[in-house]
């Protein structure tokens, strides 16, 4: 097996959820691994999307570009996780609507177009897997849509900080004031004024480009 390929027995350890061995089989011939460093573009606004990911290992942060000319965050995906609107524009030959900028060191399997269509319509577990991939994902939106229009500013710091914490399974987050503004879509004062009255408050550590969430 070439390097850059799984074996059948590798999809269905890192993909129980593909049950059926066919389905298995292809997706260790057609898939081909990437791998990305730390900060790295995956992808692009108004790029051509040549495959759909599924993610291996890492994490990746999807944003998009809003009407201001500002980049919005909507989402992060982990391990197991694939990118929906990745899968549409993979569908309709659309150019990319959002960028993907891997957050650690991350590997995925790239899966080709020409094949999303035709599993769909074969396997049962692949049209599910894309089914509830668009239902979390969409979750996560109205979440974001709902925080942006209805919460104040510092319950959205606090949520932001929650969820960067349970990706990566640890309290410090390594970021800066900059990186965070640009994700809420505030200002980088606001945030570094929020952030300064969460240390104040026991709810947080401030070091160099890091933010260490305090223990409950």
């Amino acid at each position: 097996m070439p390097a850059n390929q799984l074996t059948t027995a590798e999809v269905r350890q890192h993909f129980p959820q593909f049950s059926e061995p066919a389905l298995q089989q292809a997706i260790a011939e057609e898939g081909r691994i990437h791998h990305f460093a730390e900060g790295e573009m995956m992808m692009d606004y108004d790029g051509y999307i040549r495959m759909l990911p599924l993610i291996l290992s890492g994490t990746i942060k999807i944003s998009r570009l809003a009407n201001d000319g500002s980049e919005l965050f909507l989402y992060y995906l982990t391990r197991g996780d694939s990118c929906t609107m990745t899968f549409s524009c993979c569908m309709s030959e659309k150019r990319s609507e959002i960028r993907a900028v891997a957050e650690e060191p991350t590997s995925m399997l790239g899966l080709p177009p020409r094949k999303l269509d035709e599993w769909m319509m074969h396997y049962t577990s692949w049209k599910n897997f894309v089914l509830q991939s668009y239902d979390r994902r969409m979750s996560e939106l109205i979440t974001t849509i709902d925080q942006v229009t209805f919460h104040q500013l510092d319950d959205r710091l606090l949520d932001y900080l929650g969820r960067r914490a349970s990706i990566t399974d640890d309290r410090t987050i390594r970021t800066t004031h900059q990186e965070i503004a640009d994700d809420l879509n505030v200002s980088r004062e606001a945030v570094s004024r929020l952030l300064k009255g969460l240390e104040r408050k026991g709810t947080i550590k401030l070091g160099r480009n890091s933010v260490r969430i305090a223990a409950e």
